[in-house]
Order: structure tokens, then C-alpha cells, then sequence
């Protein structure tokens, strides 16, 4: 039986994924951050898909977060698309955060 990680990282990592899919339709929807908002739900959507595929095939013993540590050492394309795409993803959040909040800081005009 092959290792793999907690239940609490799958728990977490597919809450993640959904409310980033969430999120960018809503932006999508809105017409806000619309380019961003594209790419992010592209990523929400093959990087798991992409990663699931080709972690299939790891070694005995390895979880899917050491497999993709190895393959990214070893050039794998993949893995450069799926730390990629997490890593974008993670920069959505903080951009969407950030226009966010700067909206609930500019003044009011009357």
C-alpha cells in the first residue's frame, strides 16, 4: 500500500482548490480582475488533475508531496506546471485579498 499524506491536508487542499474556483467565477462573473480570474480557474482545474495523473507512479513509500519535490529536482515538466500553477494560485488569493481590501479603505465620495 503506497503512502500518502493526512486526511486533514486533503480536507484543507480540496477546500483551497473549491473556494479558488468559487472565488473566480464570482470575480469572472463581476467583471473584476477578468484575465486573473481566467487563469486561476484554468489552474483550479488541470493542476490537481495533472498531479493526480502523474503521481500515480511514484515509488513505494513516497507521498505525493515527496514525489513532486523529486520530480521538480529531476526537471519533470509537470511538476514545473503543477508548482507553477499552486504557486499562481496562492499569488490569486493574495491579489484578490489585497484589491479587497483596499476597496473598504478608500474614502466615500459624497
Amino acid at each position: 500500500m503506497w503512502e500518502t499524506l493526512p486526511n486533514w491536508f486533503w480536507i484543507i487542499f480540496y477546500l483551497f482548490l473549491l473556494a479558488t474556483l468559487g472565488t473566480a467565477i464570482f470575480c469572472l462573473v463581476k467583471s473584476k480582475m477578468k484575465n486573473l480570474s481566467i487563469i486561476a480557474i484554468v489552474f483550479a482545474l488541470t493542476v490537481p488533475i495533472v498531479s493526480l495523473i502523474n503521481s500515480i507512479e511514484r515509488a513505494e513509500g513516497m507521498n505525493e508531496l515527496d514525489y513532486l519535490i523529486h520530480e521538480l529536482q529531476q526537471g519533470a515538466t509537470w511538476s514545473v506546471f503543477v508548482t507553477t500553477g499552486y504557486s499562481f494560485l496562492i499569488v490569486w488569493w493574495i491579489v484578490f485579498l489585497f484589491k479587497n481590501d483596499t476597496k473598504k479603505n478608500e474614502p466615500v465620495a459624497n
